[in-house]
């Protein structure tokens, strides 16, 4: 086939050629990332000194030694304070996206009234958790 001002197939074969092309300094990035972690890895793996020991085979938390079973008792205000701390940050990450609309022309008002029906109901969770006492640190 001769390359002709007018052929699609030469333009199309430049285009697909250019397209992978970029792609192929992302594999080859990629390819680069995973070498030198490998490499890290297993230079780390020959230099380090390996002396096993049954004091460094034990679990270790916050320099207590481990006495008894695994099974400790958690009370359930930690997990509700976890539980508020990610319906506040669910809350900050809806609210960035609707300032961003909020700009736009046409969508300001209903932006604003959706906003504040959203905000509304987490005071009211927060309202009642703070009802119940799950707010108060004891």
């Amino acid at each position: 086939m001769r390359e002709t001002p007018g052929n699609p197939t030469v333009a199309a074969a430049d285009v697909a050629a250019g397209y992978f092309g970029s792609y192929s300094v992302v594999g080859l990035l990629a390819v680069i990332g995973v070498l030198f972690v490998a490499v890290a890895f297993g230079a780390g793996r020959l230099l380090r000194p390996v002396v096993p020991t049954p004091e460094k085979l034990l679990t270790y938390e916050c320099g207590v030694d481990p006495v008894g079973e695994g099974w400790a008792h958690t009370q359930v205000r930690y997990y509700v304070y976890a539980f508020l701390y990610v319906i506040f940050a669910v809350d900050s990450v809806f609210l960035f996206p609707w300032a961003t609309v909020y700009a736009a022309p046409g969508y300001g008002a209903t932006t604003l009234v959706e906003m504040f029906l959203f905000l509304g109901f987490l005071a009211v969770g927060l309202l009642y958790a703070y009802k119940k006492g799950v707010l108060t640190w004891t």
